[in-house]
């Protein structure tokens, strides 16, 4: 093979390697955004519930202000009715008793809801709490581990760019800015492999003559339609079976 194919070959191997790594690299960002918006989720779930003990609370000293309003209406009327000189006074007095009785027993079932629903609050702020503790330990895990990748993607981008310049050394001039000029029309995709008289980057069947010549991999050829240099690789030498005839015996 000619010694520039083989090295464009492998230049192309090389930049396509550093492209999908420079594509982790860029998606790096938003795998760390959704670890951002993760935490802020559980974090947000307790601040609710917090927030909505916190509204029970102050209903429920207001219903417990409203109580000790109606509880102390209720025993002056019963304190009263002990003063009570006529029936008709009498029944009055046992009608606002009566009322009053009515909106104590109120006032109490209202503070048992808000009493059952401050029990339902704490599981849920419980909950919330342990979720946002381990949230906050895989999310930890997760932000170490693509620190950790960057690091790594970052060391072989650098490992990579040295053996790309160590590499161009040795590629001539012409060869080298052909294949740089082709990459960058082509999106980073300077070769194509020959196959079954294709290209096998735009799907355009070669001419004959052209097809042969690239089977040769003595020179740089370029795909008529796409302009990208071609390439063969040969399919791998077949072992012929042995030829040897199997022993037999003779009586």
């Amino acid at each position: 093979m000619h010694s520039d194919l083989q090295h464009l070959i492998t230049l192309q191997e090389l930049d396509s390697t550093a492209e999908r790594m420079r594509r982790r690299l860029a998606d790096l960002p938003a795998a760390q955004a959704l670890l951002d918006e993760r935490l802020s989720q559980l974090t947000s779930a307790v601040a609710e519930v917090k927030a909505r003990m916190g509204e029970s609370q102050t209903a429920r000293r207001e219903i417990e202000k409203d109580l000790a309003v109606v509880q102390g209406r209720l025993s002056k009327f019963k304190d009263q009715l002990m003063e009570v000189k006529t029936n008709k006074e009498y029944h009055a007095m046992q009608s606002e008793i009566s009322t009053a009785e009515e909106h104590v027993r109120r006032h109490e079932d209202r503070l048992l809801e808000r009493m059952e629903e401050a029990e339902t609050h704490a599981m849920e702020l419980k909950a919330a709490e342990a979720a946002l503790k381990s949230g906050q330990a895989e999310i930890e895990r997760d932000r170490k581990q693509l620190e950790s990748d960057r690091a790594a993607i970052e060391a072989d981008l650098t490992e990579t760019g040295k053996q790309r310049a160590a590499l161009t050394a040795g590629i001539s001039a012409p060869a080298l800015s052909l294949f740089e000029h082709v990459s960058k029309h082509r999106r980073g995709l300077a070769m194509s492999e020959a196959r079954d008289g294709l290209c096998t980057q735009c799907h355009v069947r070669l001419r004959p003559q052209v097809y042969n010549n690239v089977r040769r991999n003595d020179g740089l050829i370029q795909c008529e339609s796409c302009s990208r240099i071609l390439y063969f690789i040969p399919s791998p030498a077949v072992t012929p079976p042995s030829d040897q005839p199997s022993s037999s015996s003779v009586s």
